[in-house]
C-alpha cells in the first residue's frame, strides 16, 4: 500500500488559509471535500437554482476526481446538503443524470447554513479506484 498523499487544489486563498484540499488520494482512495457552485474566480454559480448549482457542483467533482486518476464511476458514496429539504426532488434528478447507474451509498441533509447566503446544495464524495487503476 502506499501511504503518499496526492492533493488536488482548487488554488482559492481559504485551502491554505483553512488547510484543506480539494480532493486527497491515498493508495486508490479518492476523497473530495465539500464543493459549492463557485466558479474559478470564487463568484457563486446558478444562485436561486438549486439543480443548476447542483449540477455545477457535480462537475466541479468530476474535475477534482480526474485530476486524481479517478472518475465518477469510481464513486462509492455521496454526501449532500441542503439548505431546504423540499429541494430533495430538483437535487435528487440532477445526482440521477450523473450517478443513477453507478448508484452510490448517499445521505442528504438539510442544515442551516452553507458558508454563503447564495449556496443551496454543498456535495462531497469518496472514491475508491479498481485495482488495475489503483496500483
Amino acid at each position: 500500500m502506499n501511504d503518499e498523499r496526492q492533493r488536488v487544489s482548487s488554488g482559492t486563498e481559504w485551502e491554505l488559509a483553512v488547510g484543506f484540499s480539494r480532493a486527497v488520494r491515498v493508495d486508490r482512495f479518492v476523497m473530495v471535500s465539500g464543493t459549492t457552485a463557485t466558479d474559478e474566480k470564487g463568484r457563486p454559480v446558478g444562485i436561486g437554482d438549486v439543480a443548476a448549482q447542483t449540477e455545477y457542483t457535480i462537475q466541479k467533482i468530476e474535475r477534482a476526481l480526474q485530476a486524481t486518476g479517478a472518475t465518477l464511476a469510481d464513486v462509492v458514496r455521496t454526501r449532500i446538503y441542503v439548505i431546504n429539504a423540499d429541494d430533495w426532488e430538483a437535487v435528487g434528478r440532477v445526482h440521477g443524470k450523473y450517478f443513477g447507474e453507478i448508484r452510490p451509498a448517499n445521505t442528504l441533509v438539510e442544515i442551516s447554513k452553507i458558508v454563503g447566503d447564495e449556496y443551496l446544495v454543498e456535495i462531497e464524495v469518496d472514491a475508491i479506484l479498481p485495482l488495475e487503476r489503483g496500483e
